[in-house]
């Protein structure tokens, strides 16, 4: 399970966290894509992370994939506003390294996302909700990746040419087949 401390902590933690990258990475003049996409970063990642991490109070209750599709919901949410600033801003490969190292040295790594997701699938597989033999770190990184991949294709053909979010969010968690044999 995840530590339990309190969420505004973590969140002002978080936001203090991508503060001091950005500024590590400044510069050149203030406005460009980088600042939009770390001032973006510094809003939305705080947000992401809390319903991750929210998500270890829910084991036990409603149903797995009940109080997956919001955070699957949520993710498809984050990833799209968070990509469509990252695209510009990944422009040369010496920035992308920049942000790259920022990221690790603020502790923002895929770990960041997967380790709360697959403590609350670990719970629930101890508490027999989620199938004995499912990987809970391999299902987080896979509901990720759905969340990421379903982002990125609705920013290139548009929204209007994929299922709905909701739907979407319905169908990753829904695929992960985490439910224990009936």
């Amino acid at each position: 399970m995840t530590s339990h401390v309190d969420p505004h902590q973590r969140s002002q933690d978080a936001r203090r966290r991508v503060l001091e990258m950005a500024l590590s990475l400044r510069d050149g003049p203030p406005g460009g894509s980088v600042d939009h996409f770390l001032a973006l970063l510094q809003y939305r990642l705080p947000f992401w992370l809390s319903v991750l991490h929210d998500l270890t109070h829910h084991a036990g209750r409603g149903t797995v994939a009940g109080n997956l599709v919001p955070v699957a919901r949520a993710g498809l949410d984050y990833h799209l506003e968070v990509q469509a600033a990252a695209l510009p801003a990944f422009s040369s490969p010496n920035v992308t390294v920049r942000i790259r190292e920022a990221l690790r040295a603020a502790g923002f790594g895929p770990e960041a996302e997967v380790a709360p997701l697959a403590a609350y699938l670990e719970e629930e597989r101890r508490l027999g909700r989620v199938a004995a033999g499912v990987d809970p770190e391999a299902s987080a990184r896979l509901l990720l990746a759905g969340c990421f991949h379903r982002a990125y294709i609705e920013l290139f053909v548009g929204a209007d040419m994929v299922p709905a979010r909701e739907v979407s969010a319905e169908e990753i968690v829904r695929e992960l087949r985490l439910e224990p044999p009936s």
